[in-house]
């Protein structure tokens, strides 16, 4: 069984009431063991399960205990010129950096976050002037009445999320990771679809690594923009990969636990 199999033991269904009959083989896996097969995953592969479960959103304490581990890994694993420019900040640039690795390992094309801009309320203020009388002419266009104008606060729909208060990390693909291809379409007469410039087929949008940076200028303001592009962001990918790479080992260790080969530890 794949790791992801195991998600649907976390909110289970309501009651389905059939005449079917259940299995009856003696592989078949119940919910005990698949618990007890996660308890296994988390003896050999504690860092990947708990980034894999915080990244599914099954538990904050596992998405936690993820950074503090990959922060940890960042310590040790830092480069000279990293460990170099952060000098007596080091210790938080590597926790500011594992969290904005995890932020983009974790990231989907259900991603959504506040509107930095209304700060979610889906509006905007902004003084203006308002016409509050438009005034009274006659048929020689001589003013009767003035124009009255108040300059006052004005609430808007915020232009940067269309009034939504969220931002979606979803591309205009719709999530799916490929377009339609209008050329090759007409040539052939049929839809052809061709794989997302905007996303590379991910769905999503990364997290910008200019935010990481805007982040670390604020204890490192003298860091330049090169010297992060050479050292920081280099080391930032390398954590992101970090997460993939221990998702696949508890991954890996849960199949085994919940294999039924006479080669493997059966649970």
């Amino acid at each position: 069984m794949k790791l992801e199999a195991s998600l649907k033991h976390f909110s289970p269904q309501g009651m389905h009431i059939s005449d079917d009959v259940k299995g009856t083989s003696p592989d078949r896996l119940t919910g005990t063991d698949v618990m007890a097969a996660i308890g296994t995953t988390s003896s050999r592969a504690r860092f990947g399960l708990a980034a894999f479960f915080g990244k599914a959103g099954i538990s904050k304490t596992d998405e936690q205990l993820a950074v503090q581990a990959l922060a940890r890994y960042a310590i040790d694993a830092a480069p000279k010129n990293v460990r170099k420019a952060a000098g007596g900040h080091f210790g938080w640039c590597m926790q500011m950096l594992a969290q904005f690795a995890f932020a983009d390992y974790s990231r989907s094309a259900s991603t959504s976050v506040t509107c930095h801009n209304c700060s979610g309320s889906g509006l905007t203020s902004q003084y203006e002037d308002v016409i509050k009388h438009p005034g009274v002419f006659n048929s020689d266009g001589m003013e009767i009445v003035p124009l009255k104008i108040k300059h006052e606060l004005v609430k808007r729909t915020c232009t940067a999320c269309n009034g939504k208060g969220e931002l979606l990390a979803r591309c205009r693909c719709g999530g799916k990771g490929e377009v339609l291809d209008r050329k090759a379409t007409s040539d052939r007469g049929a839809p052809v679809f061709k794989t997302c410039e905007r996303c590379s087929g991910n769905g999503f949008s990364s997290v910008p690594s200019t935010a990481a940076y805007k982040a670390i200028l604020t204890r490192i303001p003298e860091l330049h923009v090169r010297t992060w592009a050479r050292n920081w962001k280099p080391f930032l990918e390398v954590l992101v990969d970090t997460c993939h790479r221990e998702e696949q080992k508890a991954d890996f260790a849960f199949q085994d636990a919940t294999s039924f080969r006479d080669d493997v530890n059966k649970i």
